[in-house]
C-alpha cells in the first residue's frame, strides 16, 4: 500500500516535476493549485503526508494548516516554500508544520525529509520491520504484513486499519475514526465490512490483539 501525499503548490511546473518525482518513488500524489482546493479535499480524503506551498491562492498553507490544526486533522506536513524570512521560518512551525524546506532545493532531500517523518508514525523505528510478534514483522517502507518472512495477503482497508493500529497501539480507536481512515468521503462506511476486516485481522494476528471495546471501538495491543 502506497503512501498517499497531497501535494499543495501553484506553480503548474514545479507541481508536475515533484509529483512526477514521487510518483516514481512509488508515492501516491493528489495534487491541488490553492488552499480552497485543497482544504475540500483534505476534507473528503486521508493523506498520509502533506507538503504544502506557503504562499499560494486564495487560502495559503500557513492558514490552511493551521486550520485544519483546529479541526483535530494530524497528518504531518513539509512546507516547501521561497519565503526565507525568520518570521516566516517561526509562522510555519507555529502553525503546526514539522519540517520546512526553502525553495529551491533538491527533490532527493525532499524525499530523505518525507522519508524521515513517514517513519515518525511508527514511533522514530530505526528500523523498517516492526516487530509485532517474534514471527510477525510490518514493513513501514513497504506497508507489507510477513508471517514467518511471507508476506500477507491483505485487502486495501485492512492495511489501512493494521496501519492505524500500529500507529495508536494500546489507544481506543473509535469507529468514527476508524471510519474516517478507511472510507473515502463519497464511500458509505460499513459496520459489517469493518467486523469483517477485524476478523481478517485477528486470523493472522491472534484475536487477543484486538480488543472490542462494546459500543466504543477497538484497541491493538501487543502486550
Amino acid at each position: 500500500m502506497r503512501a498517499k501525499i497531497l501535494l499543495l503548490e501553484d506553480d503548474v511546473t514545479l507541481n508536475e516535476t515533484i509529483s512526477e518525482f514521487l510518483q516514481e518513488q512509488d508515492f501516491e500524489v493528489v495534487s491541488v493549485y490553492d488552499g480552497n482546493e485543497a482544504s475540500e479535499i483534505i476534507y473528503e480524503k486521508g493523506f498520509d503526508l502533506f507538503l504544502l506551498d506557503g504562499n499560494v491562492p486564495h487560502l495559503n498553507g500557513f492558514e490552511l494548516l493551521k486550520q485544519k490544526r483546529k479541526e483535530g486533522v494530524t497528518t504531518p506536513a513539509i512546507y516547501i516554500t521561497s519565503l526565507n524570512s525568520m518570521d516566516a521560518l517561526e509562522d510555519g512551525y507555529e502553525s503546526g508544520c514539522d519540517d520546512y524546506i526553502r525553495k529551491p532545493f533538491a527533490l532527493k532531500e525532499l524525499l530523505f525529509r518525507m522519508q524521515s517523518i513517514l517513519k515518525r508514525n511508527f514511533f522514530h523505528e530505526s528500523n523498517a520491520k516492526i516487530a509485532i510478534t517474534k514471527n510477525i514483522h510490518y514493513d513501514t517502507e513497504s506497508n507489507l504484513l510477513f508471517v514467518d518472512g511471507n508476506e500477507q495477503s491483505l485487502s486495501t482497508k485492512e492495511a489501512l486499519l493494521l496501519k492505524l493500529f500500529l500507529q495508536h497501539r494500546d489507544e481506543v480507536l473509535t469507529h468514527e475514526v476508524i471510519y474516517n481512515t478507511l472510507w473515502e468521503y463519497e464511500e458509505t462506511p460499513s459496520e459489517s465490512a469493518l467486523r469483517t476486516y477485524i476478523k481478517n485481522l485477528r486470523k493472522i494476528l491472534s484475536k487477543e490483539m484486538i480488543v472490542s471495546i462494546k459500543k466504543l471501538g477497538y484497541r491493538f495491543s501487543t502486550k
